[in-house]
């Protein structure tokens, strides 16, 4: 599409100001003019022009970016490059307003987490039991540390972050919770379940041999997961390696592993199970509940088939449908 010849005259006003004093690059440029020309025509359509387009005829060229498929994405930068051309228009004086002004860019669609079934949670426990094993069958140590990191993951909800920078003494408590320090120093208390009370204290038996010796030795022994390397701790990028190796001796594709996902397998199924988002919130340690929010999406199909086969309306219609059944 081309822009009028007044526009047009607008547009390269605009386009050699972008060159001249912020250095735009040439691909820049180029899709600014297209951007602009894209909405010239449309307003041309609409008897307006880039001088005299009103707030509703860009909210009406939006709109059909919307309707035409177009990713929020792609909507928000050709938003960007209307918003520097009308603020060039009212600086230079040309227009006494600028009608994007207070105008919102589309809001990009949050991907829904991956999750993993229940079953594919003790597919993956029960794989950290049975595939790590000595010559003579028995459990390795790294067999006892890796069933623990994920009992921990999948009990509490950790980030890997904070699973990997576990202090020795949060997992020393007797009341069934462990310690978290998270995002911000922000500290809260996750309750452990009987499984993962049982994989920790196993764990703890063998925990010795995964710390350094001499003076590193001293630096180490605070965390529940201690490491040789530089950090002192099991590293989050180890982390994710233990995991996608576990992976590929179960029937769960690797891609689709990593210490997030098991966070959001935790708060998937408490959703599932019937759980309020305030208390998932406090649990994963959100500051905003609209964060938490999408759990309620992901959950979405099991919540539908609850409120169908709970609320009391659903029971009233499918009374009402088996009383019309003919006898």
């Amino acid at each position: 599409m081309t822009a009028s010849r007044a526009d047009g005259a607008l547009l390269e006003s605009f386009l050699d100001m972008m060159s001249a004093e912020r250095g735009a690059s040439a691909n820049t440029l180029d899709a600014y003019r297209r951007d602009l020309a894209d909405l010239s025509a449309t307003l041309t359509k609409r008897k307006s022009s880039l001088r005299s387009a009103s707030r509703e005829d860009v909210k009406h060229y939006l709109g059909a970016l919307t309707a035409s498929g177009m990713a929020p994405s792609s909507q928000a930068r050709k938003l960007s490059a209307l918003r520097q051309f009308f603020m060039f228009l009212y600086s230079e004086g040309i227009r006494t307003d600028d009608p994007t002004n207070a105008i919102d860019a589309p809001r990009r669609k949050r991907p829904l987490p991956k999750i993993l079934s229940p079953g594919d949670v003790k597919r993956l426990i029960d794989a950290a039991a049975d595939e790590y094993v000595d010559d003579e069958g028995e459990r390795t140590s790294e067999s006892f540390r890796l069933a623990a990191m994920l009992e921990i993951l999948y009990a509490a909800g950790l980030r890997v972050s904070e699973l990997v920078a576990l202090p020795l003494a949060s997992a020393k408590t007797k009341n069934g919770f462990i310690f978290i320090r998270g995002k911000g120093n922000k500290e809260r208390l996750a309750p452990l379940n009987k499984s993962a009370q049982k994989a920790i204290k196993e764990y703890l038996k063998v925990r010795d041999e995964f710390l350094p010796q001499g003076a590193a030795r001293t630096r180490s022994e605070k965390f529940l997961f201690p490491s040789r390397g530089a950090e002192a701790h099991i590293t989050r990028r180890r982390c994710h390696q233990m995991l996608k190796e576990l992976a590929s001796k179960t029937s769960i594709d690797p891609a689709k592993l990593s210490p997030h996902v098991l966070r959001h397998a935790f708060a998937t199924h408490l959703v599932e199970g019937g759980a309020d988002l305030r208390s998932v919130q406090t649990l994963l340690g959100h500051a905003d509940i609209a964060t938490t929010q999408i759990y309620t999406h992901v959950a979405g199909d099991h919540l539908q088939a609850v409120v169908a086969s709970a609320h009391p309306l659903s029971k009233v219609r499918k009374t009402r449908k088996a009383a019309k059944r003919p006898g």
